[in-house]
């Protein structure tokens, strides 16, 4: 099941990375929502259908990608942990480059909850208000 599992969690962030809303749906669960650890505005909860409009958001915000470099990837039991950077040219034609841990946790095959730990002060100056220009939930959550 780890194996299954650290791909599913690849599979997930090539579909950020990507801005590909259809293959995070295939990656996560009825329930599934996320927490972004940390102090910045783009902290916080967020919900099944806030992760995949910011997902599909992503493609219009970061039109190459992220061009994520996977770190370690690291299975147990129901968790896989993967430690990633992203090396982003946004749309407004500035660089967004920042560190990435993300923990997933599995329930049923999919990913059920996702803690996100990065540089929020970071996000919040370079990807808040661009996301913020899409629609409001998606810079703040449910």
């Amino acid at each position: 099941m780890s194996e299954a599992n650290k791909q599913i969690a690849l599979d997930f962030l090539k579909a950020m990375d990507t801005g590909d809303a259809p293959l995070m749906d295939r990656c996560i669960g009825p329930n599934a929502e996320t927490f972004t650890k940390g102090f910045g505005q783009v902290s916080g909860w967020r919900n099944r259908e806030t992760m995949l409009a910011t997902t599909a958001a992503f493609g219009d915000v970061m039109p190459g990608g992220f061009r994520l470099k996977i770190g370690k990837v690291v299975a147990e039991g129901d968790t896989v942990v993967v430690e990633f950077e992203g090396n982003a040219v946004l749309s407004n034609g500035e660089p967004y480059c920042n560190q990435y841990v993300f923990i997933f946790t599995f329930e049923d095959g999919k990913i059920r909850q996702l803690n996100e730990y990065f540089c929020t002060v970071l996000a919040d100056s370079k990807i808040l208000p661009l996301l913020a220009a899409k629609g409001d939930e998606l810079a703040h959550g449910n």
